[in-house]
């Protein structure tokens, strides 16, 4: 989820940095800037997607690829409702069918052919095709209130998140949500921006300033982490590496931090830079890449112990950073607030910044 998809969300103020950053323009395009007493029958979300001739080339907001290995492919979410769909990582098509044009901010897939999409009007998709066709499981259309990031553990149970605290959970692959309460007083109304699931079976999400919540019974009782970022922590990977469950997070203005045992402690770790990072990608089992504001792009080869700058992407806001699927070079696949970029390859990414 990238943070400019909030911006036009009331209490602003607590975002700090990054309303500098100049990431505004898609304010005008939230639905919460719409009358607020326009009936929800009428919303303007409910709308089917369209299909748009220049959709690649709109903001994209999140990415993920569906299934492992040959016949896995990429599906990238964002702006009115926007899902494209790639199976070689460089061409991109519309889903045949998506029922919402809300901002979509998040996606996540279990195999090849499951996954769900959400976002603003509390928007829940699913899809049991591999991304062609989506089901609306769940809407809320004008409460401002988005989810931020959502994850599934299988068919059946998952955790939805997203501003001033809020976190779902179902158990019934989505058909219905209750509340789940993660922490009490301070901690409580977080805006939490993304969850996930370590190889050390914890789950993690990470929140505003530089919070970080985690549970080892699968979403039923949270601990509140400090982990030392000041500033919110956008986006994080989790991976083994040597045999250890550990986890690197980016966000405010370079933060980045990482955790060596399961997300229970956490470092801090130079980033070179003041940007804003957004997301972070594992590329083998030591090359990390770390991407944000402006282009930015920073690249590990020792598991994100240390990171330094890369030849930019450009000057698009990047939103989300994957390795891209397929037997051939290992290429990172990027998307921006400009749409889908044309994708880097792991050789390019080893030279220093000229």
């Amino acid at each position: 989820m990238f943070p400019a998809s909030i911006v036009s969300y009331r209490k602003t103020a607590r975002f700090g940095g990054f309303l500098t950053a100049g990431l505004l323009t898609l304010a005008v395009l939230c639905p919460s800037t719409r009358a607020a007493g326009q009936a929800a029958s009428d919303w303007p979300t409910r709308r089917p997607a369209q299909i748009r001739p220049q959709a690649s080339s709109g903001p994209l907001l999140a990415a993920a690829t569906a299934g492992a290995g040959a016949g896995s492919r990429i599906v990238a979410v964002g702006e009115h409702g926007v899902i494209l769909l790639s199976d070689d990582g460089s061409t991109y098509r519309q889903a045949r069918s998506v029922p919402t044009r809300a901002m979509l901010t998040t996606v996540c897939f279990i195999d090849r052919n499951t996954g769900w999409a959400a976002g603003h009007d509390g928007v829940v998709l699913k899809t049991t095709d591999g991304g062609e066709n989506w089901q609306l499981l769940r809407q809320q259309y004008g409460q401002e209130q988005p989810i931020l990031s959502i994850w599934f553990g299988d068919a059946s149970n998952g955790i939805a998140v997203g501003l001033f605290g809020m976190a779902l959970s179902t158990s019934d692959g989505g058909a219905s949500w209750s509340e789940l309460k993660l922490a009490s007083g301070d901690a409580a109304d977080r805006h939490l921006y993304r969850i996930l699931a370590t190889p050390g079976g914890a789950l993690l999400i990470m929140a505003e300033a530089g919070t970080v919540f985690r549970s080892e019974d699968g979403g039923k009782h949270w601990d509140v982490i400090d982990s030392g970022a000041k500033g919110s922590l956008w986006s994080a990977l989790a991976f083994s590496d040597n045999g250890q469950s550990s986890v690197v997070a980016v966000g405010m203005r370079g933060h980045i931090v990482r955790s060596n045992d399961d997300g229970k402690s956490w470092q801090a770790v130079a980033s070179g830079t003041t940007q804003s990072l957004t997301d972070v990608a594992l590329l083998s089992a030591q090359q990390l890449v770390a991407g944000g504001v402006g282009g930015a792009l920073l690249f590990s080869s020792d598991g994100g112990r240390h990171f330094t700058a890369r030849q930019g992407a450009g000057d698009a806001p990047l939103t989300a950073l994957l390795k891209t699927p397929g037997p051939g070079p290992a290429q990172l696949g990027l998307f921006s607030m400009a749409g889908v970029m044309k994708p880097l390859a792991a050789g390019t990414l080893l030279q220093p910044q000229p």
